[in-house]
């Protein structure tokens, strides 16, 4: 039996290696094929490129119309950053008031809320694209930071108010027996124990915002506007000769702030995960 269990275990961890691979593979390929030249990219397939040039990393970092991709990488952090800050703090509070506070249609709001998660981004595209429009924010980053700062993601908000429902409710009445406010309930008490959601939240947050282009295609115009995706976009020329090594280096440096935000709070993020599900 002990050998069966085993072999079955064996067995187990080589197909997962083996998926495993199979997954990495084209990010592999990704970093192997931005070192070589462009007239080896799609002709040598092995991992290993026989020529190696940094020239790729070089000719993509000047950018466009003499804007280099520093700055575009400058205007990701920015709309990053600002999106995760308001995603926080807006979305926490939302929980909070959800999960502890009692208001008059509190069922129906948090029904309405639910219902929002449902919504297809692009049945609201265009009436946003016309509000926005109206208020001569196109060619501006606040269509994507101003919504963060009104809870607009409605996913985020359940993901909390599941975790501060699994909190005791003894811990509110003690705070309030002790004199607190709901202000310092929710700072003192909620906050503190909310941290993993608060950076699972966090962590999604700046990838899709990273990450987005749609959004960005829509709104931003300006060269000196764009973001790293839409700088890469940029590299491609469907009509003519696209600089493929250019193109590539770019992608492989686009994924290295995600990367490392993943890699440096993944404990905090699987934590945030694991006990929002048991609670």
């Amino acid at each position: 039996m002990n050998q069966a269990a085993s072999v079955l275990r064996i067995g187990r961890h080589a197909v997962i290696i083996a998926i495993g691979i199979l997954m990495l593979y084209p990010v592999l390929w990704l970093l192997s094929s931005s070192f070589k030249p462009n007239t080896l990219i799609f002709s040598d397939t092995s991992l290993w490129p026989k020529e190696v040039t940094l020239s790729n990393y070089i000719t993509g970092w000047k950018g466009l119309q003499g804007i280099s991709f520093a700055r575009f990488f400058a205007n990701s952090a920015q709309i990053s950053i600002l999106s995760v800050l308001g995603n926080v703090i807006t979305c926490s509070l939302a929980a909070y008031a959800f999960a502890r506070l009692e208001f008059r249609f509190k069922k129906v709001w948090f029904s309405l809320m639910l219902v929002t998660i449902m919504l297809p981004y692009h049945v609201t595209l265009v009436p946003q694209y016309i509000l926005y429009n109206k208020f001569e924010w196109i060619n501006t980053y606040l269509p994507l930071i101003v919504p963060k700062w009104l809870a607009h993601d409605s996913f985020f908000i359940l993901l909390m108010v599941q975790f501060i429902r699994g909190l005791p409710k003894e811990l509110d009445e003690s705070a309030v027996i002790d004199g607190c406010s709901q202000t310092q309930i929710y700072f003192r008490i909620i906050g503190p124990l909310l941290v993993p959601a608060l950076i699972t939240t966090a962590i999604f947050t700046f990838i899709w915002s990273w990450d987005d282009f749609f959004s960005q295609m829509i709104y931003l115009n300006k060269v000196q506007l764009f973001t790293v995706q839409l700088g890469i976009r940029s590299l491609f020329d469907p009509s003519g000769e696209s600089n493929w090594g250019a193109l590539l280096a770019m992608s492989v440096l686009s994924l290295l702030p995600i990367m490392t935000i993943f890699l440096s709070f993944q404990k905090y993020f699987l934590d945030g995960i694991a006990t929002t599900g048991l609670k």
